[in-house]
């Protein structure tokens, strides 16, 4: 029996009796001791690679809600993990990150597979634990390791986010557990985010509540809508913060652009909108003198504009609560004109979007077929995400969507979604994203699971986002091609039937529900062929264009 066995068993008997359920190991040798009661006691997955794995954890996180494990060995395994641990941080993602690591007699001889791990992730980490070789008499230690992990990486002071457990084991490696430690009766105590209603004034006056994805905090999209109907505002909701209902504003990013009058309060839920228009229409409401509440659970200050005037240390739906029942109703008349926004600018982007094929139109009815199938919607960073916070409307019940938010990356997006999609809470997944995010990420089609999980692939021949920038004007078009656009030069569809995924390719806009309502269950590719990228910049224009007319009086 070897001490180091029984202390990874006992590790994992304690996560498993604090309700973690998944698992997400690499193959390698000096984890072992921990893999093998990982398999044995948890819904363990395989991946290859250790980069696809952590992304894959962190789409099967973001799905359950609960503290994924991530095990690779010792090395550059871990160094691997990086990305996917920054977007945990950012996007307050709880992972348990644990890396094996050599025993100390190993280090600084150059031994094989021995770098310097216990400060991998010492900015992103909520916590982080290098315990050594387990040892007798330790015992006592280990299930309140265990507990820490799980409770720090759900409840840490600046918000749920990935922790950090290297790991030293020393060889023989597989030996057998003896007796574990006995648990506490009561299980690990968690605490949870601070509730302090602060001492601002009564919210009175024109308001508007501007609801963000929730890297920065989970508002209750229930209790967002009744704080708003209590105080007779208009909802601005974010696709990701569940509060794209029926009522609230949808085309926000359209709307603002015409240049509706200012409000007297904003009050910002969670993440900011990536809508530089919507940046833009808060910051001149700040510079007329408007107050702009952002409520804020875990001190991390989403204001990059600088333009707060009171930064709420609160729990989101606590806060709500008590901030509707002090507040006065605004003058109806109020809502009601962004109401009557809303319908005209979604008369006029159904005009325009359903007339031919485009970005945005993809984007729009992608997310009506998710809400129709019951589908869980993830959702790259770069253009779609933009597309979906621009375009798609408010529905009576909206699809549950998922990104990468945090640090808005590109990469990881396929093993995310697969990892949302073997988690078994989503239903079907439906993934969006460009051609170079699929590149991008494609060792995570190797060894693919069998779960239910379309990539609807806009492929528009390079970086699409780039076109909207500067440098689309300012360099000559071979310099930026080359530079920023990077068409790629592999065929996707061919890179995806090497993987053993059918391909579906589509051409026009009547194509694409018939191609998703016949993809597999098992993982496929919807192949969208939409127009050039500089077409896409005209088309946003002519959108923008069409709803400042049906806005004009």
């Amino acid at each position: 029996m070897s001490v180091q066995a029984t202390f990874s068993a006992t590790l994992v008997d304690e996560w498993a009796r604090l309700g973690v359920t998944d698992a997400v190991v690499c193959p390698g040798s000096r984890s072992t001791p921990l893999v093998v009661p990982l398999a044995q006691r948890l819904r363990t997955h395989i991946r290859l690679d250790e980069r696809s794995a952590a992304f894959y954890a962190l789409g099967l996180a973001k799905a359950t809600r609960r503290p994924v494990i991530v095990c690779v060995t010792s090395g550059t395994a871990g160094a691997e993990l990086h990305p996917a641990v920054v977007e945990a941080h950012h996007a307050r993602v709880p992972l348990i990150v644990c890396t094996a690591d050599r025993p100390p007699e190993l280090h600084h001889t150059g031994a094989s597979q021995t770098i310097e791990q216990d400060s991998l992730f010492s900015v992103e980490a909520r916590w982080r634990s290098d315990p050594g070789v387990p040892a007798a008499g330790q015992e006592e230690a280990w299930r309140p390791l265990a507990a820490r992990a799980v409770a720090e990486s759900l409840h840490h002071p600046s918000g749920p986010g990935p922790v950090h457990l290297n790991l030293a084991f020393r060889e023989p490696l597989t030996e057998d557990p003896g007796e574990l430690p006995p648990a506490a009766e009561a299980g690990a105590t968690v605490g949870g985010p601070l509730a302090d209603i602060g001492t601002s004034n009564p919210l009175e006056g024109r308001g508007i509540v501007v609801a963000g994805g929730p890297s920065f905090g989970d508002a209750d999209p229930e209790k967002v809508l009744d704080f708003a109907a209590r105080l007779g505002w208009p909802v601005l909701g974010d696709p990701l913060s569940g509060c794209r209902i029926g009522g609230t504003v949808a085309a926000a990013d359209a709307i603002v652009r015409t240049q509706p009058p200012l409000p007297d309060v904003v009050v910002q839920l969670g993440a900011p909108w990536l809508s530089k228009a919507l940046g833009e229409y808060m910051a001149k409401a700040a510079a007329a003198g408007s107050r702009i509440v952002v409520v804020d659970p875990w001190r991390q200050r989403p204001d990059p504009q600088r333009i707060a005037t009171e930064l709420v240390h609160a729990d989101a739906n606590t806060w709500l609560s008590a901030a509707a029942a002090q507040g006065a109703p605004a003058d109806p008349d109020w809502l009601a004109s962004w109401r009557s926004m809303e319908d005209r600018a979604q008369r006029a982007l159904d005009e325009v979007l359903l007339s031919q094929l485009s970005e945005p139109a993809v984007a729009r009815i992608l997310h009506g077929y998710a809400a129709a199938s019951e589908a869980t919607l993830v959702v790259s960073a770069s253009m779609p995400i933009r597309d979906l916070e621009w375009f798609a409307p408010a529905l009576p019940v909206p699809p549950r969507v998922l990104a990468n938010r945090g640090a808005n990356g590109i990469d990881g997006v396929v093993s995310t979604a697969l990892g949302a999609a073997a988690s078994g809470t989503t239903g079907r997944t439906l993934a969006l994203l460009g051609d170079l995010a699929f590149l991008h990420d494609v060792s995570g089609l190797v060894n693919l699971p069998e779960v239910p999980c379309t990539f609807v692939v806009v492929d528009n021949g390079g970086g699409g986002i780039f076109s909207f920038l500067p440098q689309a004007k300012a360099l000559r078009l071979e310099s930026f091609e080359t530079l920023f656009a990077t068409p790629p030069t592999s065929d996707l569809g061919a890179v995806a039937r090497g993987f053993g995924l059918p391909v579906e390719e589509v051409t026009t806009l009547s194509e694409l529900e018939p191609a998703l309502a016949a993809a597999p269950s098992a993982p496929a590719v919807v192949r969208v062929r939409v127009p050039s990228r500089a077409e896409n910049v005209a088309r946003h224009d002519e959108i923008n264009q069409a709803v400042r007319r049906a806005l004009s009086p």
